[in-house]
This record gives structure tokens, sequence and C-alpha cells, in this order.
């Protein structure tokens, strides 16, 4: 899918591009007759940019997961925004999401979708107008990516795909500064488990560009323990551990995507490889 008349992508860094493969799954999904995400604006966001998104070779049990992953944090968000209608969210590495505009969120609440500038320059291009939505030029590496941001409010501070491609101690600074500057929230992000040598050499070897491009960005091997982050930072308190292999979307999946996450689900190892884990502060 290139149309060679959209916006030109081709000045993006390698790790700016992520974003598009992120968009093309939620484009994917939303094509689909029962979509798991639907979103309403990621194909006509995709139309209008000059890329080949075809030859990334998204495999469906990727637009599976990309769609739920993406889902639960929204129930997440609009949880947490009903019961602290005063709130901010922030999107850590927001890509061309357009959570702001999908998820039903009360009209008091702002959200600030913080990432590179390439990425925010594309997002202030494609996305809709609203005082309410807030597009953030800043580096989360950088200790400055909180300031701005109102600290007095309650904040839902989301990550979607985006740990895997930092170092632990940016991981570490982020989940510090975070409590540093919100005086109350919650963290709610995607996490795969602890990743072996084995699964990052099978993503370094598969046929598919979409794995080329991440397994070159991935920056961290992860963890297995959900309470780890607790002991990089003792005010996050663990309170949710959530597999996707357990959700009620799974039914949505094609047939052999549903009975191998299914099986997946069956074993404590495996269901870690694909989980939402949130924390209160």
């Amino acid at each position: 899918m290139r149309s060679g008349r959209g916006i030109d992508v081709s000045e993006l860094s390698p790790l700016e591009q992520t974003a598009l493969l992120s968009q093309y799954a939620r484009t994917l999904d939303s094509r689909w007759p029962q979509p798991i995400l639907g979103d309403p604006l990621a194909a006509e966001i995709v139309g209008q940019i000059d890329f080949d998104f075809d030859g990334l070779g998204v495999p469906k049990s990727v637009v599976c997961q990309s769609a739920l992953r993406t889902k639960m944090l929204d129930e997440r968000v609009r949880a947490f925004t009903s019961d602290n209608p005063d709130a901010v969210v922030v999107e850590l590495g927001a890509g061309l999401d357009s959570g702001p505009f999908r998820v039903d969120v009360p009209p008091t609440v702002d959200w600030y979708s913080i990432d590179l500038p390439g990425v925010i320059a594309l997002r202030r291009r494609l996305l809709p107008i609203s005082r309410r939505a807030h597009s953030v030029i800043a580096s989360v590496a950088d200790h400055s990516w909180a300031d701005g941001i109102p600290s007095q409010r309650p904040a839902m501070v989301i990550a979607n795909g985006l740990f895997a491609f930092l170092s632990e101690p940016v991981i570490v600074a982020v989940f510090c500064r975070l409590t540093e500057h919100f005086r109350s929230g919650e963290l709610a992000f995607n996490d795969y488990g602890r990743i072996g040598w084995f699964s990052r050499a099978a993503v370094k070897l598969a046929p598919q560009r979409m794995f080329a491009t991440v397994g070159a960005q991935w920056g961290y091997p992860g963890f297995q323990d959900a309470r780890v982050p607790e002991q990089w930072n003792p005010k996050l308190k663990l309170v949710e551990e959530a597999s996707l292999t357990h959700a009620p979307e799974i039914e949505l999946f094609p047939e052999w995507i549903r009975l191998a996450t299914k099986v997946s689900g069956m074993f404590e190892t495996s269901a870690r490889k694909a989980r939402i884990l949130r924390y209160r502060f």
C-alpha cells in the first residue's frame, strides 16, 4: 500500500518508523469484519502517508496482539478517568495512536501524547485538533519529558510497545520521574515478560521486514516478575497483571491464532509473554 502522493516519511529515524508499524497493525484490524479494537481513524491516517506498509509483512498474530493490548489499555484509561474526571492522561511513545479521539474520556480530561520530533510533526498534520489533546515533543530518555504537564492532577500514564525499545537505566529513570512529577496516579503498559536469546534470534531471522525493523531497535530483555518495577521505585505498587491470553476478545482472533493463544494461556511462563501491567502511586 503506497500511493506516492502522501506525506513523505523517509526522514524518520529507524526508531520513529516503529510508529508506522503500530499504526498499520491497527489499520489492518479496523478492516476486519469483526475488529478487536476498531480504531475509526487508523486507516484514514495510514492512507495519507507515502510508505510501503504492505512491505512490512505484518502477520495476523501481530495485528491481534497489537489491537488487543491497545483495547485493554483503553479500558484502563477509561476506568481511571471515569473515577478521576480532572485527570491528565500521559501517553509515552504515543506514535500516531488516536487514543485522545478513540477513548471516551470526560471532556475535562487533558491528554498528552509524547514522542520524538518526527512523530509529533506527523501527529500534528494527521490527527484532528482538540483543545484537550496535546502533542509534546520529548524523548523519555530526557529527565525533562514531564515538564509542562500539570503535576497536581491525577495522572494516568500509559505506554504501548515502548519499553522494549529502551535500555533498563532509561526505563528505571522514567518510572522514578513520573512519581517525582505527579502527585498521584497510575502507570499501565504492555509487557512481554522475559525475552530470551531464542526469541530474540527468532525475531532477527524472521523473513518479514516488520521483525527486522523491530529487532534492530530492541533494547530491553524484560522481566518475569511483575514486582520488579516496585524494586526500581518503591512508590509504585502493582495492582494488576492481566494476560492477553485470558482476555475474552481472543474469541475474535482467527481460528489457529485463537487456539494457539488459549494454549499459551494455560502456562504461566507463556501467558506472561503478552500482558498488561498496572501500578498505582
